[in-house]
């Protein structure tokens, strides 16, 4: 089998793709010819050093493909197709997945879908309906909408009867967003903070999703209500630095949160829960991943030049089959 690996940190040159010894499945896993791998923000981190892991690392931590060998207690079988997501080494034209990580594939979605949807989909389903569960009435204001999670986090929130405040960083960018959400701003042309009040009576919103980090943080706590709920995800621009607590207070007793997706799959229950949730969504014509680019297994490095220029949009595949 053929696998990227990193063995230094650095840019996208830093992807090797090596040889590698195909593994032997233990009881509780599979071995899975991978189709379509998903590309993420967190792995041009691990390659970055930016999120530090012991070397070499495997890179990818989602896919789609038909599982090859199985352990008895894998709960899959030769010949299934299956997805997985939080495992990793996805990078590769064959990956070793644990029971727990993987999710059979319904008929009605594809490897390519699949692969598309599943990370960043069941990301997108615990901010939306766990950690602020969306209801009919609430406005949530959602940075980066027309992103990977923040398109899917769209359409989730617009299914949960919200009214939806989406931003981004271009006039291209703003027209798939309006695919999704009621309101779309564009950061540098619309004063945010400002046009997110007035479009909600003045108040703000219930709560912000921000996946931005240090470059946004001001404005997603500027757009907040009072009691409002600041839900960031992910720092693409950099970590928020320390700030003063009481600011905190000032700004209406709001909250904020550190969410990330370990912590809402952190049982086989829950991963399923999420993991089908999102796939019949997709089945059903609910959900719709936009697929920005796909890329051979060995062109990588590109794939991580263009998510990393931010001209992306929607969701970067590398087809490892």
């Amino acid at each position: 089998m053929q696998g990227i690996r990193i063995r230094r940190y650095g840019g996208p040159e830093a992807m090797e793709l090596e040889e590698v010894v195909l593994p032997e499945p233990g009881p509780a896993q599979a071995l899975v010819k991978v189709e379509f791998a998903g590309v993420n923000f967190y792995d041009t981190q691990q390659r970055s050093g930016f999120i530090k892991r012991d070397l070499p690392i495997a890179p990818g931590v989602e896919a789609a493909g038909t599982v090859e060998a199985a352990g008895a207690q894998a709960g899959v079988t030769p010949g299934m197709r299956v997805a997985w997501a939080q495992s990793p080494g996805s990078y590769a034209t064959h990956a070793l997945v644990e029971r727990d990580r993987l999710v059979a594939l319904p008929a009605t979605v594809t490897s390519e879908q699949a692969a598309a949807v599943l990370f960043q989909g069941m990301t997108a389903h615990h901010l939306a309906c766990s950690t602020y569960p969306l209801e009919p009435g609430d406005a949530c204001f959602v940075h980066s909408a027309a992103g990977g999670v923040g398109g899917l986090l769209c359409q989730m929130a617009a299914m949960r009867g919200a009214t939806v405040v989406g931003a981004v960083s271009s006039e291209a960018k703003a027209a798939i967003a309006s695919e999704y959400a009621d309101h779309v701003l564009v950061y540098g042309r619309d004063d945010v903070i400002a046009e997110t009040k007035r479009l909600t009576g003045g108040l703000g919103a219930h709560v912000v999703y921000d996946a931005v980090g240090k470059e946004t943080f001001e404005t997603s706590l500027g757009a907040l209500r009072p009691r409002g709920l600041l839900a960031i995800y992910g720092e693409a621009s950099g970590f928020i630095p320390p700030f003063d607590l009481r600011r905190l207070s000032a700004a209406g007793c709001v909250f904020i949160t550190r969410t990330s997706l370990g912590s809402y799959i952190a049982t086989r229950a829950e991963f399923l829960e999420r993991a089908e949730a999102v796939l019949t969504w997709v089945g059903e014509g609910k959900l719709t991943p936009r697929i920005h680019g796909v890329y051979p297994l060995a062109n990588a490095a590109e794939a991580h030049r263009a998510l990393e220029s931010r001209g992306t949009i929607g969701k970067v595949l590398l087809r490892c089959a």
